[in-house]
């Protein structure tokens, strides 16, 4: 890890679990683009999509609740959306099979203006459930879906029915203000990430606090064995994502649990093995593309 940050491939924090104990926790480089303040592990990264598993897990919670069901199609929740979303179902939102056209970005400040882009949406690229297509309007969607049905906001919902049961204290979600120990972007030319748009969704939080939520996960704690392995299923073409990023199953239950995240200059990986029982996560603030390699030496030194 010296070495990753010594040649430039790693500016930020790591911890590795082994048995349910972690076993090495390590914070390298500097809080922003100034490079005067360092890293310490209370420190917040944005975790990019793996936050896509917050609305998925919301989801599920809300179909094992008797609220919804997978199959039902976006139009029964929000109803002023195009005829589209009579075709659209809740499952192609989770498994990247809606066939929405991607965010307009140019367009887009806030909440509202993903709602009204998505009113705009004329036709789909492709008839849902045939092809993939990974964009973040299926994100929002869910989202919106979510909102609905709770009446409250989605953020509102993340903290009371994701991060309190997993004691994650470190989370905090988009939009936000003034809070401290957040790691801030910047790429390798020395230029600072743009603020945040004011977006519902966008997470930051410890190495410490994204194990909370692997182990609450994994343990049936805030889902179902059956809804984590429905999360787990992916479009059959390759290069697919699920909810839950890549996720391998043995007789239906979770052996392997990867998924990476990306936003701006922030870049985040988890790797779980759960017949190995280790986690390896990487949060960073300064995108370098190297993660996948660290965690492969990382995993080689964990298997001898």
């Amino acid at each position: 890890m010296k070495r990753a940050n010594q040649t430039g491939s790693f500016n930020g924090n790591i911890l590795v679990a082994k048995n349910n104990k972690v076993i090495y926790k390590g914070t390298f480089g500097f809080t922003d683009v100034t490079k005067t303040k360092r890293l310490t592990s209370d420190y917040r990264f944005n975790i990019g999509s793996i936050t896509k598993e917050f609305s998925a897990v919301a989801l599920l919670q809300l179909q094992e609740q008797g609220k919804l069901k997978l199959d039902d199609h976006v139009s029964q929740y929000i109803p002023e959306l195009p005829k589209w979303a009579d075709e659209v179902t809740i499952k192609n939102l989770l498994q990247y099979t809606s066939g929405i056209p991607d965010v307009n970005w140019k367009k887009i400040k806030n909440d509202k203006d993903l709602f009204e882009g998505l009113q705009l949406v004329d036709s789909l690229e492709f008839k849902p459930g045939t092809n993939y297509g990974y964009n973040n309007n299926n994100l929002f969607l869910r989202q919106f879906i979510i909102e609905r049905l709770t009446g409250m906001s989605f953020k509102t919902y993340a903290e009371k029915f994701i991060f309190k049961p997993c004691k994650m204290t470190s989370a905090v979600m988009t939009v936000f203000e003034n809070e401290n120990n957040i790691a801030k972007g910047f790429n390798n030319n020395l230029a600072a990430d743009k603020p945040d748009l004011l977006i519902t969704g966008g997470t930051y939080l410890t190495t410490e606090d994204l194990l909370k939520w692997v182990d609450c996960l994994h343990s049936s704690k805030v889902i179902n064995a059956n809804s984590l392995f429905e999360l787990g299923k992916q479009f059959n073409l390759p290069e697919t994502q699920s909810a839950l990023g890549q996720a391998k199953f043995k007789n239906n239950k979770l052996i392997e649990h990867v998924h990476d995240g990306r936003a701006g200059s922030y870049e985040a990986l988890l790797v779980s093995d759960l017949n190995e029982k280790f986690t390896i996560i990487l949060l960073g603030n300064n995108h370098n593309g190297k993660l996948f390699e660290i965690s492969d030496a990382i995993k080689a030194i964990l298997k001898n």
